[in-house]
């Protein structure tokens, strides 16, 4: 028998976390490992000594169906930052420490940039003093920024999720006859990937939103405002979709102009919110009608009502090609995804060095947005929409969706 594995889970939940956890738990058991841990509240719970043993949670097919299909992460979450890598760091020599108490062979942490950013560092010094445990990344993020890999686990999901609730915000703008703006905020600091996906709702039975707006074009207010007045005279109802991180020319958030903050979370990022209704506040001052700000919000990342069947397989499969990679030998690896065909729709999992994901975002190329910086390119469209298909159903109990939990409160 092999020796034990631990995984974690980090950063903010997708609607699909939980299948590359299962991922991560069936393929190290089917590969003979001892036990599976995890820890819980990921590296920062560890730190805390606090850990289960899977196999005492999830003991049934059914438990890992339900598992599969539940939100959130199961295991919790954290957002810290590990020091810079230093021999003798005593942060550092209690996690090996820990490791070595619980005869780890494996450890892997699903997460997406930051969490790669652990497990570089912790790779990195299990290098420096010659341990031979072997640290894999398995990607997740909605925001789908992850360099080295055609998409990320829990994007597909939620573009699924925000083109669906953008289709019916736009149904709903139809039914009075009145000119309003209706501005979607999206989630997306630095990278559009999640805002682009609003371009879906374009359909037969839907004329789109209006305008798409990334951070990753500066955001011309005045251009703005004049386009908004250009489309209010030509029809009654616009519905425009912004990403929370828009930004202008001068690097400032539109955000900031509504209330500055400086919050930051464990990594420096900032606390965003607040674009779409400081500029329906403003359309709403300037041009005198109806407007309405909405914020999907945490939405778009737990709603596991409506994961996409392509996106939970691939979360499941990076799971278990992390294992399949450490216990032939690999560490300091993040299991990434290949897209080999686009119509028939075809991907496969890879590897890629953890020093060439960490820390660097991949933002949608400037070539697939617009030239005037108001919508996204039938490219996108084409690459995000394979991504949405199929649908795995809930387990329905007394009509509402079952979920696995653990109670992380004892």
């Amino acid at each position: 028998m092999r020796r034990n594995v631990i995984v974690g889970q980090s950063g903010g939940p997708t609607a699909v976390i939980n299948s590359s956890l299962v991922g991560v738990y069936k393929t190290a058991r089917d590969r003979g490992a001892g036990k599976v841990y995890g820890m819980l509240h990921g590296i920062q719970g560890l730190l805390d000594r606090q850990y289960v043993n899977l196999s005492d949670h999830i003991k049934t097919d059914l438990d890992i169906d339900l598992l599969k299909r539940t939100p959130s992460s199961y295991l919790g979450s954290c957002r810290y930052k590990l020091p810079e890598v230093s021999l003798g760091n005593e942060i550092y020599e209690q996690i090996f420490s820990l490791l070595k108490e619980l005869d780890i062979e494996a450890f892997f942490y699903i997460g997406g940039n930051d969490s790669m950013d652990t497990i570089k560092k912790l790779s990195d010094y299990a290098e420096l003093i010659g341990s031979d445990i072997r640290f894999m990344g398995v990607p997740k993020t909605i925001d789908n920024d992850l360099a080295c890999t055609d998409h990320t686990p829990g994007f597909g999901s939620a573009a699924k999720y925000i083109a669906s609730v953008t289709k019916e915000v736009i149904s709903d703008s139809l039914v009075y006859d009145l000119s309003a703006v209706t501005i979607i905020e999206i989630m997306g600091r630095n990278a559009g990937w999640l805002t682009a996906a609003a371009a879906l709702a374009k359909g037969e039975d839907c004329e789109g939103v209006d305008l798409i707006y990334l951070p990753e074009v500066p955001f011309d207010m005045d251009g703005f405002t004049e386009k908004v007045r250009q489309l209010v005279a030509e029809r009654k109802s616009i519905v425009i979709a912004v990403s929370e991180g828009i930004r202008l020319a001068d690097g400032q958030f539109v955000c900031e102009l509504a209330s500055h903050s400086d919050a930051v979370d464990a990594f420096g990022h900032k606390m965003m919110q607040g674009a779409a209704k400081y500029l329906a506040d403003k359309i709403n001052a300037e041009l005198g009608i109806k407007t309405r700000a909405i914020e999907l919000n945490t939405l778009q990342r737990c709603a596991s009502h409506m994961t996409s069947r392509v996106d939970i397989t691939e979360a499941f499969q990076v799971g278990g090609a992390a294992v399949k990679a450490a216990f032939e030998g690999k560490t300091g690896m993040v299991a990434t995804l290949k897209r080999l065909s686009e119509d028939p729709y075809v991907c496969i999992t890879g590897l890629s060095d953890v020093h060439e994901i960490a820390n660097i975002e991949k933002k949608v190329p400037v070539e697939w947005i617009t030239e005037n910086g108001t919508n996204v390119s039938e490219k996108l469209i084409h690459y995000i929409r394979p991504l949405i298909q199929a649908e795995l159903s809930p387990v329905m109990v007394d009509g509402l969706p079952r979920h696995l939990r653990l109670d992380l409160e004892k």
